[in-house]
């Protein structure tokens, strides 16, 4: 089997303000790359809703060529109504989405009103669909945050769902974070994308990133067991967040 690729060097910028316009240009070259084919993202939420909305719709602008399709998934969902502010897909709706240019993106949202496992088979089943012949769907870009507590997705510390191995989409229903109950993708998603980026800012990841990045723990946080099989990992840091790292970083000062 062959190695994983190397590792980039983590990406470090001034503050938001600078991290924003690269992120959106990340996504925006990697959709290119598709040539006009399909181009499968996976979206967490948060405070990655504000930076894509206000950056990614500009930078698919000025791309050398209309894009091609595009299919949007979210890596976690609450189980909320669609208008709750905590509803991922609710917020990249109202926010992002409209922006994207015509036809807009094919998305796969939660189905509501289920209960969690209802949910979470009924999200696998249209994956599956979105992704025929494949036992594992493999998306081209995820971008996914990391929580002060070194959670990813609704990956929680000491959660069971960290050794899941067969589902592709799981339920959470005691998730340490409000709201309790959730769907995530699974691990083996993650590490079957082509290439994943978290995102971290603020200087209260600052602890939980040098454990990440540096740290070689028996029991792994969620974020630091995100290590694409065969495909590329990357790290978005503000100059907060990265302020404890001691491993060589690639810093960017001006856009």
């Amino acid at each position: 089997m062959a190695a994983p690729p190397p590792r980039r060097r983590p990406s470090v910028f001034p503050s938001p303000r600078e991290l924003g316009p690269a992120l959106a240009r990340l996504v925006a070259e990697r959709a290119a790359e598709a040539g006009g084919g399909r181009f499968s993202l996976g979206l967490s939420g948060g405070s990655l809703v504000e930076i894509l909305a206000r950056h990614l719709p500009p930078a698919v602008a000025a791309g050398p060529a209309a894009p091609g399709p595009w299919l949007v998934a979210f890596c976690d969902e609450r189980l909320v109504p669609a208008e709750h502010p905590e509803s991922t897909g609710g917020a990249y709706r109202a926010r992002l989405l409209p922006q994207l240019p015509a036809p807009g993106p094919q998305v796969l949202a939660l189905t509501p009103g289920l209960p969690p496992a209802a949910a979470a088979d009924d999200y696998a089943a249209q994956l599956r669909q979105a992704f025929p012949g494949e036992d594992i769907p493999v998306f081209d870009l995820l971008v996914l945050g990391v929580g002060p507590d070194g959670h990813t997705c609704s990956l929680f510390p000491g959660h069971p769902l960290l050794q899941e191995k067969e589902k592709i989409v799981a339920a959470i229903t005691d998730s340490p974070k409000p709201p309790p109950e959730r769907i995530t993708l699974t691990l083996p998603v993650l590490n079957a994308a082509r290439m994943v980026v978290f995102v971290a800012t603020g200087e209260g990841k600052a602890p939980v990133l040098k454990r990440i990045l540096e740290g070689d723990e028996e029991n792994p946080l969620p974020a630091a067991r995100v290590r694409p099989r065969s495909g590329e990992l990357c790290w978005f840091l503000d100059e907060s967040a990265a302020k404890e790292l001691s491993i060589p970083v690639e810093k960017h000062s001006v856009l």
